[in-house]
Formats: C-alpha cells, sequence, structure tokens
C-alpha cells in the first residue's frame, strides 16, 4: 500500500482525534492534540496518508532557538513495526532542517519504555529531567543533532 506523507492540514486533525484509540490505546492523550500547531507550524506537521486513512502522524515545531521539537508521533496500531514512525521522523527532521533547526528535541514519560527504546534507536540521547513537567513531574528528554540519517 502507498503511503504518502505530507503537511497535516485541519481536517486531518480532526481525523486523528476522532480516531485516538487507533493511535494510543487507551492513553487519553486528546488534551495534548492543540489545533493551533497544524495551524501555526503547519510545515511541520505531517500526517501519513494511505488510501484506508491517516496511518500516522508527528505534530512539532521549530523554536527560536533552532530546535525542532516532536510534540507528539504516533502510528496507528495497524500499521506498527513496517517503519513508519522511523519515515515520520525522517520527513519531519528534514522539515525542521529547511525552517533552521540544527537539532531535535522530544519528551515522553519515563514510564514509556517503548517511546524511550524507539527515540534512542533513532540515535537521540536521553535523560531523566526532574520536575520537567512541574513539581514531581519528571520526563524523559531526548536530544540529537541533524541531520537525522536513520533509512
Amino acid at each position: 500500500m502507498d503511503i504518502r506523507i505530507a503537511p497535516a492540514g485541519v481536517d486531518d486533525f480532526h481525523r486523528v482525534l476522532a480516531d485516538h484509540p487507533r493511535y494510543w490505546g487507551e492513553r487519553d492523550l486528546r488534551s495534548l492534540h492543540l489545533l493551533a500547531l497544524v495551524q501555526e507550524f503547519g510545515h511541520t506537521c505531517l500526517v501519513a496518508r494511505a488510501e484506508d486513512g491517516i496511518r500516522g502522524y508527528v505534530f512539532g515545531f521549530v523554536t527560536p532557538d533552532g530546535t525542532g521539537y516532536v510534540h507528539l508521533i504516533a502510528t496507528r496500531e495497524d500499521a506498527r513495526g513496517a517503519g513508519l514512525g522511523r519515515r515520520l521522523y525522517t520527513a519531519f527532521a528534514k522539515a525542521a532542517e529547511r525552517h533552521g533547526a540544527r537539532r531535535l528535541k522530544a519528551i515522553t514519560s519515563v514510564g514509556n519504555s517503548g517511546s524511550i527504546a524507539f527515540h534512542r534507536s533513532l540515535g537521540f540521547e536521553a535523560e531523566v529531567v526532574d520536575d520537567y513537567n512541574g513539581p514531581g513531574l519528571a520526563m524523559a528528554v531526548f536530544h540529537r543533532g541533524l541531520p537525522l540519517d536513520v533509512s
């Protein structure tokens, strides 16, 4: 099946939210999905489209200091294990570089072993930062330089 990665639009955002459990399972992360990211940073908010809908997405932006920040990345449950997450990250990294990024950053909860392993496989360094998300809310913070060549 042909999968095309392209900038996300408002309709894509609403489709992703409507199918939220197919990407995130039992975890309700809808509050982290910010339409403003798609509207204001459309060049770095991407969806992977196939005939049967959106297979995955990455929402992120480039900070003023040249960091490509990945806010969310997800693949649909029936699209996992085929390298789509890597393809999305690569597409995001290229888009971020075109907009001045020199490095990448992402965060996840310290208990999200799947995300931690995935980011490490992409060459990210990880550190646990205490109180990153508020008092008592440590997060795993990932950093790596660009370019990202993980094909």
